[in-house]
């Protein structure tokens, strides 16, 4: 259910720009008469949409847990900012480069934070969250944590190399499937290889 919540503004981004692909002139009159704009060309429509739909997704996500927990996480609050600054650009410009590079930028901050916390800090950003349900010997901290930040840098990357060299399709497709596909995999993978440290309940 969280993992859901989570990705809800991801699932209405594809499905806005999936719904728009099929009917572009009808996204393109509710884009010109919600943004108040001149004439928006039908190519574009889908993605512009989609763009407007994931910002009011993200931050009705965050009124939400403001409400239900009355804190939010520092991460939730930069995505919003990057989606609201990105997505912004996205629709004044009629661009849609803008919004492709959120994600990117977005990993490569997970990225950089976990490496700032254990370079500057000292602290193991992994250790953090999961030091309760395993006990790893230091080394291995060390590297599981630098496996993620390897891993939001290459999903940075990734990101950019789909967005910029196939369809705007195939690049939502892969934002909602590829990306989730691939954390996925990396998670089972990291979970088979640390298992034998799992302590088992008492």
């Amino acid at each position: 259910m969280k993992l859901l919540f989570d990705l809800f503004p991801v699932i209405l981004f594809f499905g806005a720009f999936k719904y728009s692909e099929k009917h572009p002139e009808t996204a393109a009159d509710l884009l010109t008469s919600l943004l108040g704009s001149a004439a928006v060309d039908l190519k574009q429509a889908p993605i512009l949409l989609a763009t407007v739909v994931v910002i009011v997704a993200t931050v009705a996500q965050i009124v939400w847990v403001r409400i239900r927990h009355g804190k939010v996480d520092k991460m939730l609050w930069i995505s919003l900012g990057l989606v609201v600054v990105f997505g912004g650009l996205t629709l004044f410009f009629q661009n849609e480069a803008f919004i492709k590079w959120k994600p990117t930028l977005l990993y490569w901050v997970f990225a950089g934070s976990m490496a700032f916390s254990s370079l500057v800090l000292k602290k193991n950003a992994i250790r953090t969250m999961l030091g309760e349900q395993m006990t790893l010997p230091e080394p291995i901290w060390a590297r599981v944590n630098l496996a993620w930040i390897a891993f939001f840098a290459a999903m940075g990357v990734l990101n950019l190399v789909i967005a910029f060299n196939f369809p705007t399709d195939t690049w939502v497709n892969f934002k909602l499937f590829g990306g989730m596909g691939l954390m996925l995999l990396f998670v089972l993978a990291q979970g088979m290889l640390l298992s034998k440290y799992i302590e088992e309940d008492k």
